[in-house]
């Protein structure tokens, strides 16, 4: 036999391949055109060619005719042909838009005078199915039952296809009463084009919850087999409840008096469960609702064991709860009035679910110790703040104030220092709470001195000053008053301008203490030697008037005497 000519090698459409002795295949694409070139070479006598196909069990049958002398083309009255033929010059049959019913046995004839040429030709028509889908598919799947999955449909085939499923990717194979298949396939008599279904009965497990199931569709087409898969399908697996979770929605690790709590309950079956029983402790009875609780404005009693179940109380869960708490009593509290030197006991007592940290503030500064009142100072005085904290659980903390003020009546002291230049500095140290009100005065004129300065008023204390240089001798006096007493105390300020300074500091204190001291033993020693000249002179008088007694009495008589000794008894008395 000849080689495959040329025009068979250059087909778009079709595929020309050898099929045995003189025997040619040309596959075709259903819709497109058929070329079958005639392979025979063309004969320098020829006269005319023809083209007929060969039906089974009957005649051929001529479709197309050719005219080598006349150059004319002439198409048999054939209906399936009509209008779809085409004839070229060199003998190649084209028929277009092809049909399943073009797959037969065709015959080139090419006729000289001395002999007839025949090259015969076979059309096999192929057909890409449709995209394969599943069809009627379950809305969910149950476990422990074998249900319809769905059906697997690929349309419009030729030559008809098969069916696969898979699960995940993995091909699925038939099991007896959990994997059951069937394939159909359906001819269109008008087009001859094959339709196969695959319906799938499948019983699935827990563990085919989200699986994806697919199928695909192979079929055979001109460069050989081929495969379409469909898109994959997500089936809703149901199932029962195996376990029951109870757990606490909460934004914090812990909880504390005057949160919320939601409690929810839920079950691992697929729908889950709806409803569900909640238990509180020491409660027997459940209480319905759905798969959540809420308790509102806990207190520490709601600390216990929660439990939530099924309704019909075939299985449950619990969970226990704490409802931390954190009490504070602080003795005395708000505003406290005492008095300088009096004694205060204070103390903050504290109640909570675990230790707490206690700490004091006082103005605002944190104090190292817990303070303690045995003899109450100005400087005593202040806000005070016990506050505690639960560290583990945020923000549960309490505080409660202590204001103590501490009152005294006015105490003054009073010190003078001279200067140079014969100013005389006065200073009167006052304490007291509230804060006396300070008034000088000079003695005689009782005249108010508003020249004085003041000093910062601390702890209780402050101290006013003035400056002053007399002419002659004054006495000055401080008056402090407040709410409780009027305090004076005076001071003579002479006008002599020797340097003195009458304020004890910490460096004179001691020689000021022993001048006094001196001074005191000095007058002391005076008042005694001037009593004891006293005595002497009494005792030295009285003994110088004896004698001039005994005298008389001897000189005059005795009446004389008598009366001498009388008058010498007046003085005496």
């Amino acid at each position: 036999m000849m080689e495959t000519p040329l025009p068979c090698l250059l087909l778009l459409a079709a595929v020309c391949l050898p099929s045995g002795l003189g025997l040619y295949t040309v596959n075709a694409v259903y819709g497109d055109t058929i070329v079958m070139p005639c392979s025979q070479g063309i004969p320098t006598d020829l006269m005319f060619g023809k083209w007929k196909y060969e039906p089974e069990n009957s005649s051929p049958v001529f479709i197309a005719f050719r005219s080598e002398t006349k150059k004319r083309v002439q198409y048999d009255d054939i209906a399936e042909y009509k209008g779809r033929l085409s004839l070229s010059e060199n003998y190649t049959l084209s028929i277009k838009n092809a049909r399943i019913s073009d797959e037969r046995r065709f015959v080139c004839m090419l006729v000289t005078e001395d002999n007839v040429y025949e090259e015969p030709t076979v059309v096999k028509v192929f057909k890409q199915p449709s995209q394969p889908e599943i069809i009627h598919p379950a809305n969910f799947l149950e476990t422990e039952k074998l249900k319809m999955l769905g059906e697997c449909i690929a349309r419009d085939s030729y030559p008809d296809g098969n069916i696969t499923w898979y699960k995940n990717g993995n091909i699925l194979q038939p099991v007896e009463g959990a994997v059951v298949m069937s394939l159909q396939k359906v001819v269109d008599q008008s087009t001859g084009l094959f339709t196969t279904t695959s319906s799938l009965q499948f019983m699935p497990t827990k563990k085919d919850a989200n699986a994806q199931f697919a199928c695909s569709v192979t079929y055979y087409g001109p460069s050989g087999q081929e495969k379409i898969p469909s898109e994959p399908v997500v089936f809703d697996v149901h199932y029962p409840t195996e376990k029951v979770t109870i757990k606490v929605l909460s934004q914090r690790n812990t909880l504390k008096e005057g949160d919320n709590i939601t409690l929810k309950c839920s079950g691992n079956g697929n729908p889950p469960p709806q409803e569900f029983l909640f238990y509180t402790p020491g409660e027997s009875k459940g209480i319905r609702s759905s798969d959540t609780y809420i308790m509102t404005d806990v207190r520490r009693n709601a600390t216990g064991e929660y439990k939530c179940s099924l309704i019909d109380r075939s299985m449950e869960d619990s969970t226990a709860i704490i409802v931390h708490y954190l009490d504070l009593s602080l003795t005395p509290s708000g505003e406290v009035i005492k008095q300088i030197g009096e004694a205060l006991p204070v103390s903050c007592n504290i109640s909570s679910s675990r230790n707490a940290t206690v700490f004091w503030i006082k103005d605002n500064t944190r104090m190292q110790t817990s303070p303690s009142f045995s003899s109450l100072q100005y400087q005593d005085a202040g806000n005070y703040i016990c506050e505690t904290t639960l560290q583990e659980v945020e923000g549960l903390k309490k505080r409660k104030t202590l204001t103590l003020i501490v009152e005294g009546k006015p105490k003054i002291r009073m010190t003078k220092k001279t200067g140079s230049n014969k100013s005389k500095t006065i200073v009167c140290h006052v304490e007291g709470f509230p804060k006396p009100a300070v008034q000088w005065t000079t003695t005689g004129s009782g005249s108010i001195i508003n020249q004085a300065k003041e000093t910062n008023y601390v702890n209780g204390k402050f101290s006013s000053k003035i400056v002053i240089s007399p002419e002659e001798n004054v006495t000055l006096t401080c008056i402090a008053e407040n709410q409780l007493e009027r305090t004076v105390t005076s001071m003579n300020v002479s006008a002599i301008s020797i340097p003195e300074n009458d304020e004890p500091n910490d460096g004179n204190r001691e020689k000021v203490n022993d001048q006094a001291k001196l001074i005191v033993g000095i007058v002391v020693g005076l008042l005694l030697a001037a009593l004891v000249a006293g005595i002497i002179y009494w005792i030295y008088v009285k003994k110088s008037k004896t004698p001039s007694k005994h005298v008389n009495k001897d000189l005059g008589n005795i009446e004389e005497n008598k009366k001498l000794e009388e008058n010498n008894h007046k003085p005496e008395v």
